[in-house]
């Protein structure tokens, strides 16, 4: 049985995958101070929860955040008894190595992206990944990752909105009634909702017509369907790219080793 760890900024995703399809998935804050007892403990009454039964044999790991990866090695030794993949080291080969710049070290969820969409959808095309970042992720032709864009992310913009501006709460993101405001919450969500719409839009438009071929959009992360509601933005939407493309990356480790 695999295990896949998305580690982001704000969540981390641990996902069980077995004959080709995920058992489950399960997110818990990010904190490099968890220990690897903490994580088998948590991860553990779950599958029980669950009723998953079996061994973990196999762990892959994508992390933005440098210092959780030591207890999460600590975990895979210790519990699992084997040594984990980590996307953007140089022992995890990429099915296509990116072309970027020379020294450039692309995000390791950028790649578990690109390899994920490739894998489902072919190439030339860009995911936008709803994150702690609205990522935008340009996928070339042969499945190569080749660039991007990143943005400020929606729940972050917020965020400065609300310690910048005293007068100004805190308010949740969803898609406001009409986009004219007729009081403060209103006007805060219509600015947010459709003013993202605008940046993705026109991001995506603005790639399009530089990159030069036709390109599919594909939406990921826990705000994509909201957004997707707003405009015609994606030609589909896929809740688990990240930990697709993980299982894409240990599958061709596994078939190359």
């Amino acid at each position: 049985m695999l295990l896949c760890i998305d580690c982001g900024n704000t969540n981390t995703v641990f996902a069980l995958w077995r004959d080709g399809a995920f058992l489950s998935t399960w997110r818990i804050a990010t904190q490099h101070q968890r220990t690897a007892d903490e994580y088998y403990t948590w991860l553990t009454q779950l599958m029980d929860l669950r009723g998953i039964y079996g061994d973990i044999t196999e762990v892959i790991i994508s992390s933005t955040v440098p210092r959780v990866v030591f207890n999460l090695r600590v975990l895979c030794d210790r519990y699992f008894e084997c040594r984990p993949s980590v996307v953007g080291r140089p022992d995890c080969r990429l099915p296509v190595p990116p072309r970027v710049e020379e020294g450039v070290r692309p995000g390791p969820d950028r790649l578990a992206n690109a390899a994920g969409a490739f894998d489902r959808h072919g190439g030339d095309v860009v995911v936008v990944d709803f994150g702690t970042a609205t990522n935008f992720d340009v996928v070339a032709e042969d499945g190569a990752y080749v660039g991007g864009v990143i943005a400020p992310g929606v729940n972050l913009s917020l965020e400065a909105l609300h310690q910048g501006a005293a007068a100004l709460p805190h308010v949740d993101v969803s898609r406001p009634p009409k986009v004219i405001g007729t009081n403060t919450v209103g006007c805060i969500q219509s600015g947010v909702f459709w003013g993202y719409i605008g940046l993705v839009d026109g991001i995506l438009r603005r790639i399009r017509d530089e990159y030069g071929r036709p390109m599919r959009a594909i939406g990921t992360g826990g705000l994509a369907p909201l957004f997707a509601t707003g405009e015609t933005l994606f030609d589909t939407i896929e809740d688990d790219l990240t930990i697709h493309g993980l299982t894409v990356i240990q599958r061709y480790n596994k078939d190359t080793s």
